[in-house]
């Protein structure tokens, strides 16, 4: 594997790259992240009425409508807008420096979006998956049409913020500090898996949906430190979680704006394990299509 190009993202970090100032910053960046998100959240009870904004707080907690689960992803943002301002503040680098050149960043991510794009078009459209009989119906048709610019935004928006806050400062930072890659790779994917760890949602299956979060932040991270940006990495992010939001969700919380919903929830523990082996392969199949998609 050749990750040279990874140093266009770490030499930024290299002057101020001491591990103290990462763990003040990686502490920062949450107290902003969670600052930003209640601020939005206590501005919004000073112009919405009482009743519309304790169903908006219930709301949030299941992500069953459409207007809920959009607010839920878009606060996600104020997790990369406190990574960037974490890197200009602690670091003396540019925000926007952790994103790699952004000629780089835009060139990888349309290339890498479109392949996955084909990809997954072709995995819903082959046998034995018939994508109408195997789901119940989601949103209508013409509400999920209307909301879809606005769910594509957020989406690229959380996305975003969260390659920006794991591989775009803990990894290159880390990477700045300490050489060697399976230390600089494997402990932000650590720390992406920690993050996914849900015993009270999934269960006996949150470990397994833990190290499945493990491997895709691999598969990111991987992906960031051969590019030198991270394009290709918020691409698989992207083109993922407009899978799984927008197209065919889980049913229950979360599922406010797919079109189609499996018609099961994350409590299902017989069905989530039985699914997660095929979700990791389909990772597997998208990294690889990633780097075809840009000759790597």
């Amino acid at each position: 594997m050749s990750y040279r190009r990874h140093q266009i993202m770490t030499a930024p970090a290299e002057p101020r790259a001491e591990l103290w100032r990462l763990a003040l910053g990686l502490v920062l960046c949450i107290v902003i992240w969670f600052g930003l998100a209640r601020g939005i959240i206590a501005l919004l009870g000073g112009v919405m009425a009482g009743d519309a904004y304790l169903t908006l707080l219930a709301g949030l907690q299941t992500g069953t409508t459409p207007g809920s689960l959009l607010l839920v992803l878009l606060l996600t943002g104020a997790l990369g807008v406190g990574a960037m301002m974490v890197a200009q503040m602690l670091h003396d680098r540019r925000g926007i420096s952790l994103l790699g050149p952004w000629r780089l960043f835009r060139w990888d991510f349309l290339r890498v979006a479109g392949a996955l794009v084909v990809l997954n078009a072709a995995v819903l459209a082959l046998p034995p998956w018939d994508l109408l009989t195997s789901t119940r119906p989601g949103l209508p048709l013409n509400t999920w049409l209307m909301v879809l610019p606005a769910t594509l935004v957020v989406v690229f928006i959380q996305t975003g913020a969260e390659e920006v806050f794991f591989r775009g400062y803990f990894q290159s930072q880390l990477a700045a500090r300490v050489r060697h890659p399976a230390i600089w790779l494997g402990l932000p994917s650590l720390a992406f898996g920690l993050g996914h760890y849900m015993p009270g949602v999934y269960g006996d299956n949150a470990l397994m949906v833990a190290g499945w979060s493990v491997l895709f932040a691999l598969a990111a991270a991987d992906l960031t430190a051969r590019t030198g940006n991270l394009g290709a990495a918020v691409a698989l992010h992207f083109v993922n979680n407009v899978m799984v939001f927008a197209l065919v969700s889980l049913g229950g919380d979360m599922s406010g704006l797919a079109l189609r919903q499996l018609p099961f929830g994350p409590e299902d523990t017989g069905a989530i394990a039985a699914l997660l082996p095929l979700d990791l392969a389909m990772i597997g199949v998208s990294w690889l299509t990633a780097r075809v998609a840009l000759r790597l």
